[in-house]
């Protein structure tokens, strides 16, 4: 874990956000589920960051394991799929321990995985549930200003919503629940969203980024 100590304080103790080069990634689980939904998704994120924010975020996203002590080496691991999701006790200790220490999980309900990755995070903190994130959470205000989450694809009408789990004040994982999010992230041609929606759905993700990565509280 000393690794992402040391990261969190190279962000928080930077004059801004845009100093220093970060790489972020995707969490590889198992249980039958396709975490490699979105490839395109981070790519496209991080180059959205670095126009419009200053960033210099790696373009290169890779897949790092669940339990992989690699995990370490992320300040930001972004989790997706539309299915099934197992961790196993040692995976879960893992993932606790990376959240811990200084780690941010971003998880984007693809439609399908909630009821998983819902009972699948009481193994990694038993004691902290996820509670829903209002409209006045600081994750909504960093450089863009939204009302909760934008709804980038339909699928049953329902809202979207923000869920976390907050660690001795420190929001460790974001659930975000009904906006398929990182479709919006994808190349354009994958689900052909509408311009507008493509927007809101990358500056939502760099809100994420920012707050996530300037150590946000609460």
């Amino acid at each position: 874990m000393k690794r992402i100590f040391i990261i969190t304080f190279l962000f928080l103790s930077a004059p801004g956000f845009a100093q220093g080069s970060y790489q972020i990634a995707f969490l590889k689980y198992s249980g039958g589920g396709d975490y490699y939904a979105n490839p395109t998704a981070l790519p496209n994120l991080a180059q959205f960051c670095n126009a419009n924010l200053g960033t210099t975020i790696s373009k290169e996203a890779p897949y790092v394991d669940v339990g992989s002590p690699e995990l370490s080496l992320y300040p930001f691991v972004h989790m997706t799929g539309h299915g099934n999701v197992v961790f196993s006790l040692t995976e879960a200790e893992n993932l606790r321990n990376y959240l811990l220490g200084g780690g941010f999980l971003h998880i984007d309900d693809n439609y399908g995985m909630d009821k998983f990755i819902r009972e699948e995070l009481k193994k990694v903190f038993p004691n902290n549930s996820l509670v829903e994130l209002p409209f006045s959470h600081p994750v909504f205000h960093q450089k863009y200003d939204f009302n909760g989450l934008p709804k980038i694809h339909e699928h049953d009408g329902k809202r979207p919503q923000a869920f976390g789990i907050i660690i001795e004040g420190r929001l460790v994982c974001l659930y975000t629940y009904e906006t398929d999010l990182s479709d919006g992230w994808e190349d354009q041609a994958v689900h052909n969203d509408p311009e507008e929606k493509r927007k809101q759905a990358l500056q939502m993700g760099a809100n994420i980024l920012m707050y996530a990565f300037l150590g946000g509280t609460n």
